[in-house]
């Protein structure tokens, strides 16, 4: 069956079974009966109370409840209170964030108009947009948002925006005549759809679909059935959370099993095994991860980047493909005269001279055949025409002087069959006729040429050599319009029949050129090993002019259009999807297929998009990136993240941003683990050499619960690297837990266990409670001081003790809070901790860091 486009408007009104009169009220009461209100139906989404209880769906966490109720069991009020306080509190921050919620299908709500003009039984009448029912006349004007998609059957210069679906900032003109061959949604010039806006002329439509049949319906069909994915640092967390589980139940269960060995108390041995537990889990990880990780977001809000998900931004660093929109993202959203085909040479439109006859009546023309208008900083009217504005004010001539001096008589406005705009007006005494338009369309029109020599008879060479030049000028992804003139006979009116024997003015090429910044970003991604991709509404000819300009299309690539696309099959497609660097006049599908055939590639994919249309492929993508300045608030609600300057290279900074931020996580990971592991060895050290235990409970919730975070959280806020965009992306397959990680992990542990079980043997020469005080003293400050050491994997020499403020700060904290436990009376009660001499206090000084400075030798013998 034949798309409503691809039929004559008597078939599509036949078909509807309505009239150009539009229905009765009868007859639309019963459509509205049989295909519901125009408007959008919603997914169901989770309940507040949902998303917090899913919180509490992690094994880590299920120990720890576990723990708290054996606490609360052996009356340990403090111990339960305190791990349950940091369950509930990484509960609750992971709710607010989820509660930040989607809102992509209200906003596509919002972009239906309130209301709509209908033709019922031949009489116009204005109803809300979600009556509007199938077959029914729409009427539309400039400044309407289109209720509904339909079929043109009356057209009057009908303009339409659709970049809202299409993804193209210009209007689109529309036509009755039928469009015989398959194409995409931007090339349907005798459709409109629901949601794009009216800009220019009136048109009468009858309405083909409505609701959730439109194309913004099934965009948000897709935004319903389109899943969010795992980012890789939530998935590495899950696979290193599980198996750190099972390992800390394992040593927890051999340590109970010990402790009943050497006749320990049931419920003391219960319990020393739940506070082995409490101290082998990181339970400030969570919320270290979240803390860090809104660190970088504000970080990154700085930089015009604004994180909505803070999963999002450690995802930022492992993206190893980014596919763009072209038109304000990589190009300046604005379109901008870059050559001038005049008196047969090539000038630019500085070089325009108004002294110049032949460039005067070509400025003429691009001034006063014109509806645009420029005031101060805010632009009114067709870019394009805005574009010509530009043009002669680059050249020192005020247009707006020679519109007041010099009024328009007659005109003809742009017809999207002719391609021409003619108007009239008196110059120099004379009435002449102005027209500017499409060269296919004009130069057959022409019957003489203004050169350097004056007006002339037109040849066939001329013709030839014009022709060569818009080639040129097209194949270099510019757009042409060309400009000619006549002087009209005495009493001649300005009809359709009168635009021809023109003088031909001249060739403009104008195009929407890159941001300035757009080449070295490129540059930026792709020795970050980021491959950039141009994915567009526009043709393709302009598309991959714009991609070998700023370096995203080079040697061997290829360029692909929607069409073109859509034959594929995903086989094909996945054999091709490394060599295509630009996909032209692209579908909603089109996108989410493209993301989707990258991640079948095992890539992290970033998206962005600005319209309604990129909404689906935003959240399909790994991470989906929405303009600020241009964006609907559909793809901003979409997206994870939105750029406040619609600028590419602000992408590729939130990147190296994302990288630091995941690599902060990391070495705040080390930094708790292997203290934590320190705690575990010297625990199984005295068990099975049954000595008595080096810890009390309660040192090992002081140590896990005041003594870590801080220093943890300033490992966090580490200021990046230089070289952080030279390396390549991280495999998003690679865990936390790789064979480096774990042998540094080990070896940093192992070290301080060490050191720990020296203090602690000092201490067991005069008692079992003088030994847990100075194993636990030096326990807790060499993890103090391991904090240096997890600040990067360069020496502290060579990246500065001043470098990062927050470390120093903490170390400090660190320091005040153990002393105070050491020194104040009350608190070395409540911390079971002995007085010690002197000489124990240096001994243990030198125990707590000797293990940073063989880290720090090693640090500076590898690099």
């Amino acid at each position: 069956m034949k798309e409503w486009y691809q039929i004559s408007t008597e078939d599509v009104i036949k078909n509807m079974e309505t009239t150009v009169n539009g229905l009765t009220e009868e007859e639309a009461a019963e459509r509205l009966l049989e295909y519901g209100e125009n408007t959008l139906t919603e997914g169901k989404k989770k309940t507040v109370f949902q998303v917090f209880l899913g919180q509490f769906a992690d094994l880590l966490v299920a120990i720890l409840i576990v723990a708290a109720g054996i606490s609360a069991c052996s009356e340990n009020t403090e111990s339960t209170v305190v791990i349950l306080v940091v369950i509930v509190l990484n509960g609750v921050l992971g709710t607010v964030q989820y509660v930040k919620a989607e809102k992509s299908l209200d906003s596509l709500k919002s972009m239906s108009s309130p209301n709509a003009k209908v033709l019922r039984f031949g009489t116009k009448i204005e109803i809300p947009t979600k009556e509007v029912v199938p077959g029914d006349i729409l009427m539309l004007e400039a400044g309407d948002l289109v209720a509904a998609d339909g079929r043109i059957v009356k057209n009057y210069s009908l303009q339409v925006n659709e970049s809202s679906l299409t993804g193209e900032s210009e209007n689109v003109d529309k036509a009755e005549c039928i469009v015989e061959e398959e194409c995409a949604l931007a090339d349907r010039t005798n459709m409109v759809y629901a949601g794009s806006l009216v800009t220019y002329g009136r048109a009468k439509v009858v309405v083909t679909e409505t609701g959730m049949d439109t194309e913004i319906g099934k965009i948000a069909g897709m935004l319903n059935e389109t899943k969010e994915k795992k980012t890789p640092l939530q998935k590495t967390l899950d696979d290193f959370g599980k198996k750190l589980a099972v390992m800390i139940l394992v040593i927890c269960v051999a340590v109970f099993a010990l402790s009943l060995y050497r006749d320990m108390q049931l419920l003391d041995a219960l319990m020393f095994a739940v506070a082995l537990a409490v101290a082998a889990i990181p339970e400030a990880l969570s919320s270290i991860v979240t803390i860090v990780q809104a660190m970088g977001t504000q970080k990154m809000a700085r930089e015009n980047a604004i994180i909505k998900d803070l999963k999002a931004v450690e995802s930022l660093g492992c993206v190893s493909v980014i596919c763009s929109d072209k038109t304000g993202t990589l190009t300046q959203n604005k379109m901008t005269v870059k050559q001038i085909y005049i008196g047969r040479k090539t000038i630019e439109p500085e070089e325009l001279d108004i002294a110049q006859q032949m460039h005067r009546y070509l400025m003429y023309d691009a001034i006063l055949n014109n509806d645009s208008k420029i005031t101060g900083e805010k632009v009114i009217g067709d870019p394009t025409e805005s574009a010509l504005l530009e043009m002669v004010r680059k050249a020192n001539v005020d247009d707006d002087f020679f519109r007041e001096v010099m009024p328009r008589k007659e005109e003809l406005p742009f017809d999207s069959e002719r391609k021409l705009m003619s108007t009239s007006y008196l110059l120099h005494g004379e009435p002449t006729i102005l027209t500017k338009g499409a060269l296919d369309m004009l130069l057959d029109r022409m019957a003489c040429i203004w050169d350097e020599n004056g007006v002339r008879e037109m040849i066939q060479a001329d013709r030839m050599e014009i022709e060569k030049k818009n080639r040129e000028f097209s194949e270099n992804g510019l757009r042409v319009l060309a400009f000619a003139c006549r002087k009209m006979k005495e009493g001649e009116k300005l009809t359709l029949e009168g635009e021809r024997d023109f003088i031909f003015l001249g060739l403009v090429a104008m195009i929407d050129p890159p941001r300035e910044e757009s080449k070295a970003a490129v540059a930026d991604a792709r020795r970050a090993g980021i491959r950039p991709v141009m994915i567009t509404g526009d043709h393709k000819i302009t598309a991959t002019a714009i991609a070998k300009e700023i370096g995203i299309f080079g040697e061997g690539d290829m360029a692909v259009v929607g069409t073109e696309l859509d034959a594929m099959t995903d086989e094909e497609l996945d054999e091709l999807i490394s060599r295509i660097a630009v996909f032209a006049r692209v579908s909603p599908e089109n996108k989410i297929r493209i993301v989707q055939a990258w991640q079948r590639k095992g890539h992290i994919v970033s998206m962005t998009g600005d319209g309604v249309n990129d909404a689906p492929a935003l959240k399909a993508a790994d991470i989906g990136v929405a303009m600020g300045i241009t964006g609907t608030e559909v793809s901003k609600d979409a997206a994870s993240m939105i750029l406040t300057d619609d600028n590419f290279a602000t992408i590729i900074r939130a990147v190296a941003n994302g990288r630091n931020v995941y690599k902060n996580i990391k070495n705040a990971i080390m930094f708790l683990l292997s203290g934590n592991m320190a705690g575990i060895l010297a625990v199984l050290y005295t068990s099975i050499l049954a000595l008595p235990l080096p810890f009390a409970p309660v040192h090992l919730l002081f140590i896990n619960l005041l003594t870590d975070s801080l220093p943890a959280l300033a490992i966090g806020m580490e200021p990046m690297e230089q070289n952080v965009l030279a390396e390549k992306p991280r495999d998003p397959k690679s865990g936390i837990l790789d064979k480096g990680f774990l042998i540094r992990l080990l070896l940093q542990g192992g070290l301080i266990a060490v050191s720990t079980m020296l203090a602690f043997h000092m201490g067991l020469h005069e008692s079992a409670a003088l030994a847990s005080t100075m194993a636990f003293t030096t326990l807790t400050l060499a993890r103090l001081f391991h904090g240096f050491n997890c600040r990067s994997r360069y020496s502290i020499f060579q990246i500065g003790f001043s470098g990062n403020r927050y470390s120093l700060a903490a170390f400090a904290a660190g320091v005040i809070l153990l002393a105070s436990v050491i020194f104040v009376t009350p608190l070395q009660r409540l911390f079971e901790v002995e007085p010690m001499t002197g000489g124990q206090l240096l001994a243990i000084i030198g125990f707590a860091v000797l293990p940073t400075v063989i880290i720090q030798a090693g640090k500076m013998i590898e690099k």
